[in-house]
């Protein structure tokens, strides 16, 4: 019998032999795995998450003071113990979808978009659906869920599976699916109503199209069918009038978007310092749709240039990622889901900034929220699974799924 090695202490032998199997290869998975993810793009992440644990401790006492009654009063962390927990939460959530491998994680966005779908249905539902502010977007399963927030990275992992349907037979109708389906989110949504989403939802259908090869007499369409939405909101939709009237009209002392835009020039370049801002007390939601100005009045503008640089990191490390990216799927679902993020964050600073008209949208990763930063961590769990990449490979110019310049097949106009 062949004598065993000698036993070294630290190393992967054990005193009986080698280390069992599994561990072996579960410790291998996980150090590939590493390897293989974009480890930039995921502390960009985390420190937009930092910045939202910093920013919901200095705007918690102002929505905790001014929802505190008689009868209840909250603390004045109330709202960052509660952000804490979903991130934690949120974060089990990116990294359980960040080691999916791509079909597995194209299923999972695929299953959990029909899903959320079937919720939208379920929360204009009277007694299934929560009506918070005259509008129903929740449901209530013993804890509140918002769909639409879910369905948002689900929606651009959809998309893409249709879209890259075009590579087994270029004469499928995906753009037409893929509008078809966009127009059941938005009646939906609007039935909510929930203008800002259906806003978000279309600019990520545009960009997708776009990237997917849409026509330019299909663009022009595209664009004429928003501007016309837009106007029948107008027309319709009294919230959506109210907001446009009050931003076209430069507003009053009085509104959201004026109170705002004072509270994040309140601080100067450096800010009045943690807990030291005043204006915010009077700022509603500041722990939500208006963090932004929150984080101008007590940390200063340099502050929120710091913020805007790191969702721009975001976006453009997605983009030169996806630059040696072979697989049409994975390009098109991570396009649209960095879309989605960048999208979001810029509609909420520009409104933040009185150069937009009020939304009702939180700041991605930053502002304080449970479906909502839960829903966002699990896209970004998506993202990191859909860029991972071998990188000791290179790539094949001529790999199944890439199209030379002006050959990519396109739908008939």
């Amino acid at each position: 019998m062949a004598s065993q090695p000698p036993y070294i202490p630290g190393s992967t032998r054990g005193a009986h032999g080698l280390a069992p199997r599994a561990q072996r290869t579960r410790r291998s998975e996980l150090l590939v795995w590493w390897r293989e993810i974009d480890r930039t793009l995921l502390f960009l992440v985390l420190a937009l998450m930092a910045v939202g644990a910093v920013a919901v401790t200095a705007a918690s006492p102002a929505s905790a003071r001014r929802l505190s009654t008689e009868s209840e009063h909250l603390s004045d962390l109330h709202f960052l113990y509660l952000h804490l927990r979903f991130q934690f939460l949120g974060l089990i959530a990116m990294f359980g979808a960040a080691m999916l491998p791509r079909e597995l994680a194209r299923r999972a966005g695929v299953l959990l978009g029909g899903a959320m779908m079937v919720g939208l249905v379920l929360v204009l539902v009277p007694h299934v659906g929560v009506s918070v502010k005259g509008a129903r977007r929740w449901l209530n399963l013993g804890i509140s869920l918002q769909p639409s927030e879910f369905l948002k990275p689900a929606f651009a992992i959809t998309l893409a599976w249709i879209l890259s349907w075009r590579l087994r037979d270029p004469r499928l109708p995906v753009m037409a699916i893929c509008t078809a389906i966009m127009g059941v989110v938005a009646v939906l949504l609007m039935a909510q109503p929930d203008f800002g989403s259906t806003v978000l939802f279309g600019g990520v259908w545009f960009v997708m199209m776009l990237l997917a090869g849409l026509p330019l007499r299909r663009v022009a369409m595209a664009g004429g069918a928003g501007v016309v939405g837009v106007a029948l909101a107008y027309m319709f939709y009294a919230n959506a009038r109210n907001r446009i009237d009050s931003f076209l009209s430069g507003g009053t002392a009085f509104d959201q978007v004026d109170l705002a835009s004072r509270t994040l020039l309140g601080g100067g370049w450096t800010g009045t310092g943690l807990w030291l801002g005043t204006r915010k007390m009077g700022l509603p939601e500041a722990h939500t749709d208006y963090i932004f100005s929150v984080i101008g009045e007590e940390f200063g503008l340099i502050a929120c240039a710091i913020v805007i640089v790191l969702y721009l990191a975001i976006v453009l490390r997605v983009l030169i990622r996806l630059v040696e990216e072979e697989d049409l799927f994975s390009m098109l679902a991570a396009t649209g889901l960095v879309a989605q993020i960048g999208g979001q964050a810029f509609i909420n600073i520009l409104v933040n900034l009185r150069l937009f008209p009020s939304k009702g949208m939180t700041l991605p990763l930053i502002s304080y929220g449970g479906s909502s930063t839960i829903a966002l961590c699990l896209g970004v769990g998506f993202l990191l699974a859909l860029t991972r990449r071998n990188p000791y490979l290179a790539r094949d110019p001529f790999a199944a799924g890439s199209y030379p310049a002006g050959t990519a097949p396109r739908e008939d106009a």
